[in-house]
């Protein structure tokens, strides 16, 4: 089937995973992809997104939308975290399901595992222990959007599909000095060193933990592979996306400070939390059903760092 002649609307276009899932779904052939910034349609808003789906009535959805921040971002925020995220997704996906959409991809998270989870971790671990405390809010609600999708699929019949990804990268990330997942923030660190001449580089946590790490255009690739060639049904209530390798942060600190050209040092400071030991997704499910990443995390580093030095506004 050419899937390239739906109406395909993406949530969240101008994020990280958003903008990778633009850019795919242009290079694809993908001719009517709709978006809709924060000025003409709040996510928010539960009768404005409701009218908007009225109006647009999009056959396909990729709901991308979030509020995402690190660790210092969900300890400090944490209402906020689970309020904006059930109400984003509620609005959207409950949208979908009153105006006929075929298909929708709802991207969760890996934060939705138990922190002390069995590695590398399958899907059949979701709600099988504790959460980690620090994204846990975001995490319950992630995990009421998978629900929510599986609850509608087995009473109404839609075909709403949820994704995990691991930690995603690219261009378009949230660079913030605070908020700022760990590579882009270790970027911009390594970036005002060097650009500064400072002596060294602080690095949260003891690196130890290990974490895996996937650029946003792999990840994107993976969802539309997804959407085109299989429905919930095959796919079951998740279904992770990674790359199945990890590193430590001290390993990501180093190929940062090699990617950037930093010639000081790094620090790392033990009073501030290290999170989740060990994270690593298993994709069998994935490479079962055909697809493996591409990009290397140097090669992802390399291209993220260049969108990044290249780009002064969001160095701001």
């Amino acid at each position: 089937m050419d899937h390239t002649h739906f109406k395909v609307f993406v949530a969240g276009h101008r994020g990280l995973v958003g903008s990778a899932l633009v850019r795919r779904l242009t290079a694809c052939g993908y001719q009517n992809i709709v978006t809709a910034g924060r000025s003409e349609l709040d996510l928010l808003n539960h009768s404005g997104v409701n009218e908007f789906f009225r109006s647009i009535r999009p056959d396909v959805v990729y709901l991308a939308a979030a509020k995402v921040g690190g660790i210092y971002a969900n300890s400090t925020y944490p209402a906020d975290f689970i309020l904006d995220n059930l109400k984003i997704q509620n609005n959207v996906i409950e949208a979908a399901w009153r105006h006929g959409v075929q298909k929708l991809l709802f991207l969760g998270s890996s934060c939705i595992y138990p922190k002390i989870a069995p590695q590398p971790i399958k899907e059949e671990y979701l709600l099988t222990s504790s959460l980690e405390p620090t994204n846990e809010p975001y995490a319950i609600a992630k995990i009421a959007g998978i629900k929510l999708c599986s609850a509608l699929n087995r009473q109404y019949g839609t075909n709403f599909i949820s994704v995990m990804p691991t930690n995603l990268y690219g261009p378009n990330d949230n660079y913030h000095p605070e908020n700022a997942h760990v590579i882009p923030m270790l970027l911009r660190r390594f970036h005002e060193a060097t650009v500064k001449g400072r002596p060294s580089v602080t690095v949260w946590g003891t690196g130890t933990p290990r974490r895996e790490f996937m650029y946003a255009d792999d990840m994107a690739e993976a969802c539309i592979f997804l959407m085109e060639n299989f429905s919930a049904h095959d796919i079951g209530e998740l279904i992770n996306i990674g790359t199945s390798e990890d590193c430590t942060i001290r390993e990501l600190a180093e190929s940062i400070k090699k990617v950037v050209g930093f010639n000081g040092v790094i620090e790392f400071d033990t009073t501030k939390p290290d999170g989740t030991p060990r994270k690593l997704m298993d994709v069998s499910r994935l490479h079962r059903l055909g697809w493996r990443h591409k990009t290397s995390l140097q090669e992802g580093l390399v291209k993220t760092y260049e969108d990044f030095s290249t780009n002064p506004s969001i160095q701001k």
